[in-house]
């Protein structure tokens, strides 16, 4: 190891002993094999999970995630851009300790003028810093784990959660008091390869969420639907994979130009959004999905001035076909034709979609349930959002129904509308994992709230320990 990174993990340890207080561990000891808190998903947001409640002492935790090592999180797999969107001065793994601060690690590694000179931390990079963060503070990742079913564990005092998994070794189940879902963007849904695309065969419709063998689009001609970052990112790769033609459909008329995320990148509404009433953050949080955001100008850049190139706005798909071996799709701007479609159409709130989360999906509260918008206000995307509880947990829809819910943490992008940025989110880190931890300590201390107090009647650890007398002498007669 570079000995400036030696130093810096030096420097990790050294800060976080002197942050360590209150040192005492608090939890009661769970039955043996049962975890306190598992976290299924160890990308940024269930690193930084785990990191904060081992600092709240809550340490009978670990994270299951599906990929093998170095195969967590999206930055390795489908994510392709080349930078981060985030500015780099963004802090939120290190939950406030310097030395686990992007810039710390950056610097110890490339020196102050080579983060003087950046721009924009590299999405690779950001990866080699989230395996830095997992392996300094020992995180307890289990790999190779993809959760299949959640349920009831035994009776017992505890209610228990009962976590199937699939394992290299076969099926596995693990039992829990609580569980974090930190698993992405689609964590509380599934990538939309929506209607008519549907239609077409498989292999002629490219979603730019799954993997893609770009080396076989060499020559080939595309057709790109949507105009986020995504699909500009996916489509910069495919021509400088050797694509022989692109051309973007656009649904608007006007290419976005302005970013929310540049004005939500502030404390008040990062620290305080879900402090808000339901209609204020109905309000804040449809227009930010109406509004959209932009393709990054790096992202523009890459594909920009190519001759291959072509852009299309005001041609949403109306319908697609297959003819002479080629996908035809019908726009108002006409028909456009080519070998394959790429597609950066994102994803779609719907826990049905999530195998875990099926059985019970119908009994999850949605915004739908607990809010009726002003009239001309309506957002599908926001009615599809779950109503969590201020940790994050789901609510029953019908109380009784799925006891299960209100154990459950949902700290995906799903969690935008009751929370704010939060899960999935670099920007939201900062703010929205300590209020996660938070609400599970506090839900943790409520439960246990009878052996607690009967640890603190049972407390006799003296702390006058100087000899006194047993007796006081007799007092002196008042008449002598």
């Amino acid at each position: 190891m570079p000995e400036p990174l030696a130093t810096l993990e030096q420097a990790v340890r050294q800060q976080l002993a002197l942050l360590d207080y209150p040192a005492p561990d608090w939890m009661p000891a769970s039955a043996e094999g049962v975890l306190d808190v598992a976290i299924i998903g160890a990308g940024q947001t269930g690193l930084a999970t785990a990191f904060g409640l081992r600092r709240q002492k809550v340490g009978n935790i670990a994270l299951f995630d599906a990929a093998p090592p170095g195969g967590t999180g999206v930055w390795t797999t489908f994510a392709r851009m080349r930078t981060l969107r985030t500015p780099k001065h963004v802090t939120g793994p290190d939950l406030g300790v310097p030395a686990l601060t992007p810039r710390a690690f950056f610097t110890a590694r490339d020196g102050v003028e080579a983060w003087d000179r950046l721009h924009k931390i590299g999405r690779a990079d950001w990866q080699r810093y989230l395996d830095w963060y997992a392996a300094v503070l020992d995180l307890p990742v289990r790999h190779e784990h993809r959760l299949l079913e959640i349920a009831p564990a035994a009776a017992g005092p505890t209610v228990l959660l009962a976590l199937r998994f699939a394992t290299p070794e076969g099926e596995r189940v693990i039992r829990a008091r609580r569980l974090v879902l930190a698993t992405g963007m689609d964590g509380a849904g599934a990538w939309a390869v929506p209607p008519p695309f549907d239609r077409l065969p498989k292999d002629r419709v490219l979603h730019t969420a799954e993997a893609i063998d770009f080396a076989a689009l060499a020559g080939k001609s595309l057709l790109v639907v949507g105009a986020g970052a995504s699909a500009f990112d996916n489509l910069a790769v495919a021509l400088e994979a050797g694509a022989g033609s692109a051309t973007m459909l656009v649904r608007r008329r006007r290419m976005p130009r302005v970013n929310p995320f540049r004005w939500m990148e502030q404390a008040g509404y990062l620290g305080q959004y879900h402090a808000l009433p339901d209609l204020l953050k109905w309000r804040f949080t449809r227009h930010i999905f109406e509004l959209n955001q932009p393709p990054p100008q790096e992202s523009w850049n890459r594909v920009c001035d190519d001759p291959r190139f072509r852009l299309v706005m005001g041609a949403p798909v109306e319908a697609v076909r297959e003819a002479e071996g080629q996908v035809v799709l019908e726009t108002p701007r006409g028909a456009f034709r080519a070998d394959a479609v790429l597609l950066g159409t994102g994803f779609v709130i719907d826990h049905a979609l999530r195998p875990e989360l099926a059985p019970f999906a119908r009994q999850i509260r949605l915004w739908s349930d607990a809010f009726a918008p002003p009239p001309g206000e309506e957002s599908a995307v926001c009615a599809a959002s779950p109503y969590l509880s201020d940790d994050f947990s789901f609510q029953e829809k019908t109380p009784g129904a799925a006891p299960l819910l209100p154990r459950i943490h949902c700290m995906t992008y799903a969690a935008t509308l009751s929370m704010g940025l939060s899960g999935a989110s670099i920007s939201g880190m900062k703010y929205g994992v300590p209020r996660l931890v938070d609400g599970i300590c506090r839900a943790f201390w409520r439960e246990d709230a009878e052996r607690h107090l009967a640890a603190l009647r049972a407390f006799d650890l003296p702390e006058l320990t100087s000899a006194i007398p047993q007796e006081l002498p007799d007092a002196p007669d008042a008449t002598e």
